[in-house]
C-alpha cells in the first residue's frame, strides 16, 4: 500500500485513492511537496507534480525505490536534500528550467540513472548530488553553474565524459572519484581550485590539461589515473598537494613549473613510468617520498639553492643543476641520490 506524510502539505487532502493509479485530491493547489512526504514509498512507481509546486522538499520521495520517471514542472525553484537518494529503479528524470540548485545527496544511490538534462537556470550542483549514480554515461552541465559540489558524481562508474563549463570556479573534493570510465575532461579557464580528490581513481583519464587559471590542486586529485600519461601544470600552480599524483603508473615525464614552491608528500608516489622530471626554479621543498618508486633516470633542477628533501627519491643516475651550483647540491642531502 501507497503511504505518505499528510502534513508535508500546504493544503488538506480531500480524498486518495490507491486504484490503478494513486491520486490524491487536496482542497487547494499545493506550493510545496514537504520533507520526507512520501518516504519509503516502495510501491510508488510514477508520479506527476503539478504545476503549481515550487519547492520539494529534504527527503520527499527517498527510498521510492519503484519509482522509474519523474518530470519537475518549471514551477519548481528548489530540488531539496536527498529528495531522490536512492530511488534505484529511477532511469530517468527531467528537470524543470526554474530549479537553480539540486540539493546535497538528491539523487544519490539512483544506481540504474541513465540521463538527466541539467538546466541552463541551475548554479549549484549540491555535494554528492549525482553520488553512485553507476549508470550514468554522459552529463551536461550547463553556463550557469558556478560550483560543482563536493562528491558531485563520485562513483557515476559509467560516465565517460564530462564537459565543464566555463562558469564554474571551483571543482569540489572527491567530485568525481572513482569515476573509472571517464576518458577525457576539459577544465576550463574560470576554475582556480581542483579539489582534492577531485578526479581520483579515474583510472580511465588518459590526458589533462590544467588551465591557466588554477593556483591550487588539492591532495589526492589525480591518485590512482593510471592510465594517464601526460599532464600540464600550468605557471599559476604554487602548490602540488600531497600524494597528487600517486599511482598514476603511465606517467612518463613531468615539468613542475617556476611558479610552484612546495612539492607533497607522496605527489608522485609510484608513478613507475616516470623517467624524466623538471623543478621549476622556486620549489623549496621536496616532501616525504614525493617521487619514490618511480624510474627515474634524469632530473634537472632549476632552483640555485638546492630544495630540502625529505627521503624523496629513490636512486637515479643524472641530475642536472644551474652551472656554478654543483658543489652546493653535492654537498647537500641531494649527494646521496647520485649514482
Amino acid at each position: 500500500m501507497l503511504s505518505f506524510k499528510e502534513d508535508a502539505f500546504d493544503a488538506k487532502i480531500v480524498s486518495h485513492t490507491y486504484t490503478n493509479i494513486g491520486k490524491v485530491i487536496f482542497d487547494k493547489p499545493i506550493t510545496r511537496i514537504g520533507e520526507r512526504a512520501f518516504y519509503n514509498c516502495t510501491s510508488l512507481t510514477s508520479v506527476t507534480i503539478p504545476d503549481s509546486v515550487t519547492t520539494i522538499g529534504r527527503a520527499a520521495f527517498y527510498k521510492c525505490d519503484s519509482l522509474t520517471k519523474v518530470t519537475i514542472p518549471d514551477s519548481v525553484t528548489t530540488i531539496g536534500e536527498r529528495v531522490f537518494w536512492d530511488c534505484n529503479s529511477l532511469t530517468s528524470v527531467t528537470i524543470g528550467k526554474s530549479v537553480t540548485t539540486i540539493g546535497n545527496s538528491a539523487f544519490n544511490g539512483c544506481y540504474n540513472l541513465r540521463r538527466v538534462t541539467i538546466p541552463d537556470s541551475v548554479t549549484t550542483i549540491g555535494s554528492s548530488a549525482f553520488s553512485d549514480c553507476s549508470s550514468l554515461t554522459s552529463v551536461t552541465i550547463p553556463d550557469s553553474v558556478t560550483t560543482i559540489g563536493n562528491s558531485a558524481f563520485s562513483g557515476c562508474s559509467s560516465l565517460t565524459s564530462v564537459t565543464i563549463p566555463d562558469s564554474v570556479t571551483t571543482i569540489g573534493k572527491d567530485a568525481f572519484f572513482d569515476c573509472k570510465s571517464l576518458t577525457s575532461v576539459t577544465i576550463p579557464d574560470s576554475v582556480t581550485t581542483i579539489g582534492e580528490g577531485a578526479f581520483y581513481f579515474c583510472e580511465s583519464l588518459t590526458s589533462v590539461t590544467i588551465p591557466d587559471s588554477v593556483t591550487t590542486i588539492g591532495e589526492r586529485a589525480f591518485w590512482g589515473c593510471n592510465s594517464l600519461t601526460s599532464v600540464t601544470i600550468p605557471d599559476s600552480v604554487t602548490t602540488i598537494g600531497n600524494y597528487t599524483f600517486r599511482n598514476c603508473e603511465s606517467l612518463t615525464s613531468v615539468t613542475i613549473p617556476g611558479s610552484v614552491t612546495t612539492i607533497g608528500e607522496g605527489a608522485f608516489f609510484y608513478c613507475d613510468s616516470l623517467t624524466s622530471v623538471t623543478i621549476g626554479k622556486s620549489v623549496s621543498e621536496i616532501g616525504k617520498e614525493a617521487f619514490k618508486g618511480c624510474n627515474i633516470d634524469t632530473i634537472v633542477c632549476y632552483p640555485k639553492i638546492p630544495p630540502k628533501i625529505n627521503d624523496s627519491f629513490g636512486k637515479f643516475e643524472n641530475l642536472i643543476v644551474p652551472t656554478g651550483c654543483e658543489e652546493a647540491y653535492a654537498n647537500s642531502d641531494w649527494g646521496q641520490y647520485l649514482e
